[in-house]
């Protein structure tokens, strides 16, 4: 019997498609806003998942608008009460159900205090819609499983529509257009080999660099979530530093590499720890002795990355079954979490 996560993963191109045709206007229109503030830096709210696909969106603001951006501590409102000055900025809200209190209430301060708020958000109305300045319908449409995926997809791919419709980047409006069917065919991509090599692993590392960082934190997520895995998530420069010592005979490592500027450092990370006898695997053919994951080069860095993603979800679905575990219900863990 198919699982809801299966499904949802199954759908990430049309939900694409759909967020594409839908939310367009309502994109278009945040975009001009971002252009018309001219923010000097901008800030994001969000948890779990989402704060991944924050991390994502950051890089590619960064990289892209050359403007910094920064996490904010949901916390910093729901608990401490702290009062930021933010009238300069813009923030970003990410939340698939609209409604944990600490992101709402984040979000509320953030417009409070002038800035200006777009929520990414699955549920309209909400009362994280409610809270910002925009609200953009992220169209992913019911997400049952547990485990977000289709929802993790479509809030970065909001994100990046929202910096093209900003700084009116046309060779990224295209690759956004070209998405659902790269991903269609990230779809049909099988890491089988990957699996048979894990055996009977408990621990492993995720790297990745720039925005494939954020996929690598995803990807980490999703083993704890699904199949009560250690996971941990590094930069690929930064797991040098400390997290190395670990990495003995037939440890796995996975190593999330774009077609972007860091895809050369990236391989000869993934090719230094199999002298350490790691198990390597990298999503690049630009290594030596790490062996190669299949992948969809999608022709711009950034999509490219995004795209990482989708055959690693039907990967860790069905490692999830295989351990004997339901992917759809994971222990002690539910759909909305509400932290204050």
């Amino acid at each position: 019997m198919q699982t809801h996560m299966r499904r949802e993963i199954d759908e990430i191109p049309e939900a694409v498609a759909r967020l594409i045709e839908q939310s367009g206007a309502s994109l278009a229109s945040a975009g001009r806003a971002i252009r018309d503030k001219d923010p000097a830096f901008l800030v994001s709210i969000a948890r779990g998942s989402s704060d991944h696909a924050s991390t994502f969106i950051k890089y590619a603001i960064e990289l892209t608008a050359g403007r910094p951006v920064a996490s904010l501590g949901p916390s910093l409102a729901s608990i401490y009460g702290a009062r930021l000055s933010l009238s300069g900025g813009a923030a970003i809200a990410i939340s698939q159900s609209g409604k944990s209190p600490d992101i709402v209430a984040m979000a509320q301060a953030a417009t409070a205090s002038g800035a200006l708020t777009i929520a990414l958000t699955n549920t309209l109305p909400s009362p994280i819609a409610a809270a910002s300045s925009h609200a953009i319908d992220i169209a992913a449409g019911p997400e049952l499983a547990v485990a977000a995926t289709k929802s993790f997809v479509n809030s970065i791919v909001s994100g990046l529509a929202l910096l093209a419709e900003w700084t009116e980047n046309d060779a990224l409006r295209a690759a956004i257009h070209a998405l659902p069917g790269h991903l269609e065919r990230a779809v049909a991509i099988d890491w089988a080999e990957l699996a048979g090599a894990l055996g009977e692993a408990n621990s492993l590392y995720m790297l990745g660099r720039g925005p494939a960082l954020a996929i690598a934190s995803e990807a980490a997520l999703k083993f704890k979530e699904t199949s009560n895995m250690h996971a941990e998530a590094y930069s690929s420069a930064e797991v040098l530093h400390g997290p190395v010592a670990l990495v003995e005979k037939r440890f796995p490592v996975l190593t999330f590499a774009a077609r972007d500027a860091a895809e050369a450092s990236s391989a000869e990370m993934a090719d230094s720890l199999v002298a350490k006898g790691a198990l390597s695997f990298a999503t690049t053919g630009l290594t030596k002795t790490a062996r190669t994951l299949p992948f969809v080069a999608t022709g711009h860095p950034l999509t490219d990355a995004l795209s990482l993603i989708v055959p690693f979800y039907g990967f860790v679905e069905a490692w999830s079954r295989a351990k004997g575990f339901n992917p759809d219900a994971p222990q002690a863990l539910k759909k909305v979490t509400e932290t204050r």
